[in-house]
């Protein structure tokens, strides 16, 4: 029981006065960076899932693989 107390109050004084801690304006700023990172990442999937995905149900562009599975005769 004493060693986990000790390891309690060790990690504690460790987070207290050994941890650098970002600024607000840091967190701030590296939030907005990786919330337009997600922004980005998110939207190339799309395009991509558009652009190569199999979608037969009356849109305007099907996909690559609409074309590759209809020319394997798998979409009638």
């Amino acid at each position: 029981m004493e060693n986990i107390k000790s390891y309690v109050q060790e990690s504690y004084e460790e987070l207290l006065y050994k941890v650098t801690w970002p600024t607000w304006k840091e967190l701030q700023s590296t939030s907005i960076l990786v919330v337009v990172a997600s922004i980005i990442f998110a939207l190339t999937i799309a395009l991509m899932d558009f652009v190569v995905g199999s979608n037969p149900s009356g849109s305007l562009f099907k996909g690559i693989l609409y074309y590759v599975y209809r020319l394997f005769g798998m979409f009638s």
